[in-house]
């Protein structure tokens, strides 16, 4: 049965606290999958996604009720899932040391084994070139091009201005297309 709840809905029955652990059930049925890929591409492997999303939704359940409404509920998922995905990277690195290029190799190195990716070669060269990309540019270029988000949508999340995305956007195509060529 499909979630037919809005989130405004979805946000007053559980703090309607008649039941709560049903409607956050409701929202993570709602939000899973998308916060899911969108974690997937910032952390690579399946496992540290897994993680990710369960400190996430972990987050969530702790700060639901104190959640104000001044965004939407949607970017304010985003935004701690994103902020959950980018601590793990960072506590990676100071966990084994790892200067932002080996973490990128590393980070290609898994895409390479990973058995959940089912992509051909050129899709493999695509997500390889976007490894190469600054951890902004890459994020903006994943929430822009495979998420779809609004820049207005990824601003709030990422707590920037959408002039600063759209430049951020640019110089990600920019540097994909030359490396793409290059390789």
């Amino acid at each position: 049965m499909k979630n037919s709840y809005g989130d405004k809905e979805l946000l007053h029955l559980f703090n309607a606290g008649e039941n709560p652990d049903y409607a956050f059930g409701l929202i993570v049925k709602k939000y899973q999958e998308k916060l899911y890929w969108h974690i997937r591409k910032i952390v690579i492997t399946h496992e540290d996604a897994n993680d990710v999303i369960q400190e996430t939704f972990i987050k969530v359940w702790n700060n639901l009720g104190k959640f104000r409404g001044d965004s939407k509920l949607f970017t304010w998922l985003f935004r701690i899932a994103t902020n959950e995905a980018l601590s793990h990277l960072k506590y990676s690195r100071k966990k084994t040391r790892i200067h932002f290029i080996d973490l990128e190799n590393k980070l290609q190195n898994t895409l390479e084994g990973d058995i959940y990716f089912d992509g051909d070669e050129t899709q493999l060269k695509f997500q390889k070139a976007i490894l190469k990309l600054p951890e902004k540019q890459r994020l903006v270029f994943n929430m822009k091009y495979f998420d779809e988000m609004k820049y207005d949508e990824i601003a709030e999340i990422l707590g920037t201005s959408v002039g600063a995305l759209k430049a951020s956007y640019h110089h990600a195509v920019k540097k994909i297309k030359e490396i793409l060529i290059n390789d």
